[in-house]
């Protein structure tokens, strides 16, 4: 198969928020930039890396008109990634059309032989798998191995997280980092309009989406589903305990709140996914954090969606995919 180059030959960049070059400075725009840059410096300063060094397609399979291709990517530190490429094949006359895209997050579950596959697979919390329902809406559809998951178990989550706090980095840098690259994947594509990406996930996949919506503006539309607490009321609680450790960024909560962080992705579009009785999003946390974010989208309030159930848990109803679903194809 056909080894694939991203975008500039994969030179490493800051992951700082990437603007799109037509975009014209304005004071609101230029604060935002600078929080996204102290954002990226708490995450550590030495994760290279938010493009491949290079990427090579394994496999190639075609089924219920949908293109399937396996890819295997190499990090800037060396690490192989397995990714998992969607795409529709539609066309409008004798020419295809460049589609949409959504960077698909994976879980964490405490389960570490998860992986891309979730895509495909489902998991017990989901409705159902998310990749034939994007995919039957015209959407491509990227996922990848974060760290300790699926082909990338070995080294574990806590002697992942511990070399990284050693060394004055974070895991959580680094899977923000390789998912960025996959943003940059999609973004070179020529199958893919790149100007309408998207992010979506699930649990440990929503924390991915809306900070990969803060923190770069390549992502025009971020779903986020069941995770989204104020952190700092979690730890008033004690609730914090029930997140991995992947999640430990030295010094956030003394600079950022989950809604600040979050509201770093306005005007883009973003939309929420919650349950109330969920674990991860208890009431307060969830109600604080709200209120910023609106607060954040205060000149954009249309691009900004809730759907909260009162009665549900850690997991995706019917509704809450009918609801973002819509909202995906409304903004891309």
């Amino acid at each position: 198969m056909g080894a694939l180059r991203p975008a500039n030959d994969g030179a490493p960049h800051m992951l700082a928020p990437v603007r799109p070059p037509s975009e014209t400075a304005n004071p609101l725009s230029d604060k935002r930039a600078k929080s996204g840059e102290v954002l990226e410096s708490l995450l550590g300063d030495n994760v290279i890396g938010s493009e491949f060094a290079t990427v090579h397609e394994v496999d190639q399979s075609e089924r219920d008109g949908v293109e399937r291709i396996e890819m295997t990517a190499t990090t800037q530190t060396g690490e192989t990634v397995p990714l998992t490429l969607l795409l529709p094949l539609v066309s409008l006359g004798a020419e295809q059309r460049t589609l949409p895209a959504i960077l698909y997050c994976h879980a964490h579950g405490n389960d570490y032989a998860n992986s891309r596959l979730e895509l495909l697979e489902g998991r017990p919390s989901l409705h159902a798998p998310y990749g034939p329902d994007l995919t039957r809406a015209g959407f491509a559809v990227l996922s990848m191995d974060m760290p300790c998951f699926g082909a990338r178990q070995q080294p574990g989550e806590q002697a992942r997280g511990k070399a990284h706090l050693w060394r004055g980095t974070t895991l959580f840098g680094q899977m923000l980092h390789e998912l960025v690259a996959g943003i940059s994947l999609l973004s070179s594509h020529p199958r893919i309009d790149h100007n309408r990406i998207g992010a979506l996930g699930f649990s440990m996949g929503s924390t991915h989406a809306y900070w990969l919506a803060a923190l770069d503006e390549r992502v025009k539309a971020a779903v986020a589903l069941c995770s989204f607490g104020d952190l700092g009321t979690l730890l008033e609680t004690g609730a914090h305990d029930g997140h991995g450790l992947y999640m430990t960024v030295p010094g956030l909560t003394e600079r950022f709140s989950t809604g600040q962080i979050a509201g770093l992705a306005a005007p883009r579009a973003l939309f929420i996914g919650a349950g109330m009785q969920d674990w991860s999003t208890p009431l307060d946390a969830f109600s604080k954090a709200r209120a910023e974010l609106e607060l954040a989208y205060a000149e954009a309030p249309e691009q900004l969606a809730f759907h909260v159930e009162p009665d549900t848990g850690h997991e995706e109803t019917p509704d809450m995919r009918a609801a973002a679903l819509a909202f995906l194809e409304a903004h891309l």
